[in-house]
């Protein structure tokens, strides 16, 4: 794959360097959070290479520490984000300090534009942006936001149980009345500052009465606060009430001007027929638009950091296992084209121009053990390459026929053939072709030799059965080739399971009313991987006679 896998050790502490620019990521990360992390480390994991790029502005930067993180209970919101940011680096995921301020499709890819001009190339996008807390305007409260002004009790309730906490209404009646019978289980001390909002409902002044939960009218004007410490509110009429806490229902916008740049809006969310917010609309694992996946608050207000993390999870295997599909599509697309191409005439010449030799310019152990003692007549040696085979069986005494579809092979053949003696050379007659397409004379051979003679299923049979024609009656057919166990083996040999062969399924196509079959062997060899260990191969060994 033309894509970077590069790796190295990163310190998560230092953003600086090259790291990042100018390269193409399997992953860029948008988002240094919960969400984007747990989605580098799975990526990571996945030997994936990964971008975080982070702007330093976590949602939760206001609060001190972590709650209903199983097992980080407590945590320190600054010390999640440096371990997590030391796991992703770990696995070979990098960081860049800065913003993505845009994004455009470059192919199935991306471009990223950074604040400052710098440039980086993804294949997939995971954006975890996070969302911006919109608060009401009331002095001094942003101040003490994510501190004594909170909003979601599962995550500050214990820290204020058995306070004073007075719920402020700031947008529906009903989001209000939902808050208050909330907090009302961490604390018996719950009020509702209504701050100008309409007489509630009977059914909601009955349902706070049977709460002792108090209605305090009249609008807040500002927060009290002593020596870093809320005290109360004060009211427009100048009466001070007395607080441990204020709660209050932000609007949660979504931050999402990266994916605006790709088209990609949030939409509103409501609840109870308002808009409370928007998010990024995707589906189950985050996917926003092809190529794009979304986690965290950018995609779910509601989500805490556990889910927010578990989201980026689950997005990070969805990425994974969609480049896993792109990669099996152009894998499958290369491996036809090379089942169309690899054993094709430009192929081989390709190959053999590309390396001064290829084999060995040893004759084929098989062919040795099975000829030896034949007496010698007219040999066909099949797909001659560098000519080893062929010059071997001429100095037995054979007159050969070489014949080879490349003919960079044949002129080095038949410079070796030179070198190995003029009667030898004299025995040996070469010949350009591809049997395919012109076979061999039928009955004209004593032996025909094709040794690893590779081609897919049906076009191997039909040449096997011209080769076959060609023996002489009293001739020998030997054919070796690559036994399928080969790819069980660590010797990397060439991957194409249709082109090997065991000897039992070239007997198969043997007339037994014309052949006899001498042997059908999957014969050992052993040979050293491409990391220097000896590994027993196979090779598959027919030799007939015909009648």
């Amino acid at each position: 794959m033309p894509y970077s896998r590069q790796r190295r050790t990163v310190d998560p502490e230092n953003d600086e360097g090259e790291c990042g620019v100018d390269r193409t990521y399997d992953v860029v990360v948008v988002g240094g959070g919960a969400a984007g992390l747990a989605g580098a480390l799975a990526l990571a994991r996945a030997r994936r290479s990964v971008l975080v790029v982070d702007s330093g502005e976590p949602r939760n930067a206001p609060a001190d520490l972590v709650h209903n993180y199983l097992g980080r209970e407590g945590t320190p919101a600054a010390e999640l984000v440096a371990d997590g940011r030391a796991e992703v680096a770990r696995y070979g995921g990098e960081f860049l300090a800065g913003r993505v301020e845009a994004a455009t499709r470059d192919g199935d890819g991306f471009r990223l534009t950074l604040d400052g001009g710098a440039e980086v190339s993804a294949r997939r996008l995971l954006v975890t942006t996070g969302l911006v807390d919109e608060l009401p305007e009331l002095p001094g409260l942003a101040q003490r936001w994510g501190r004594d002004v909170l909003h979601c009790p599962y995550c500050h309730g214990w820290e204020v149980r058995d306070r004073r906490i007075g719920v402020l209404v700031t947008g529906p009646v009903a989001t209000a009345m939902h808050q208050v019978n909330l907090w009302r289980q961490w604390s018996p001390q719950v009020m509702l500052l209504t701050h100008g909002a309409p007489a509630l409902e009977p059914e909601d002044a009955e349902q706070l009465a049977a709460r002792a939960i108090p209605v305090v009218p009249g609008r807040v004007a500002a927060l009290e606060v002593a020596d870093d410490t809320l005290t109360g509110v004060r009211l427009d009429s100048g009466e001070v009430v007395a607080l441990d806490a204020v709660v209050v229902a932000p609007r949660f916008t979504a931050r999402a001007g990266v994916l605006e740049t790709l088209g990609i809006k949030p939409v509103d969310v409501e609840m109870g027929g308002h808009v409370v917010g928007s998010q990024v609309p995707a589906d189950p694992t985050g996917l926003a638009a092809p190529g794009v996946w979304v986690a965290g608050n950018v995609a779910d207000g509601r989500a805490q950091v556990i889910a927010s993390a578990a989201s980026g999870l689950l997005a990070g295997a969805a990425i994974n296992g969609d480049l896993v599909a792109e990669e099996t599509r152009e894998a499958v697309a290369a491996y036809r084209h090379q089942v169309r191409t690899i054993f094709e005439q430009d192929g081989w010449e390709e190959r053999y121009r590309a390396r001064p030799a290829i084999w060995s310019g040893r004759p084929n152990p098989q062919l040795v053990a099975e000829v030896t003692g034949l007496a010698p007549g007219r040999a066909l040696d099949v797909g001659s390459g560098e000519g080893a085979d062929a010059i071997w069986l001429a100095e037995q005494g054979w007159q050969v026929s070489g014949v080879d579809i490349s003919t960079v092979a044949l002129g080095r053949a038949a410079a070796h053939a030179e070198s190995a003696g003029a009667q030898v050379a004299a025995r040996i007659e070469w010949q350009h072709a591809d049997l395919r397409e012109r076979p061999p004379a039928e009955g004209r051979y004593d032996l025909v030799s094709a040794q690893y003679m590779h081609l897919p299923g049906q076009a191997r049979r039909e040449l096997f059965a011209r080769l076959a024609a060609a023996v002489a009656p009293g001739g020998t057919l030997l054919i070796v080739g690559h036994h399928p166990s080969d790819l069980h083996t660590s010797t990397h040999r060439m991957h194409f399971p249709d082109m090997m062969y065991t000897a039992e399924e070239v007997a198969s196509g043997l007339d037994p009313e014309t052949w006899t079959v001498l042997v059908t062997e999957s014969r050992p060899r052993s040979v050293r991987d491409p990391e220097g260990h000896e590994v027993n191969i196979a090779d598959a060994v027919l030799v007939a006679r015909r009648r």
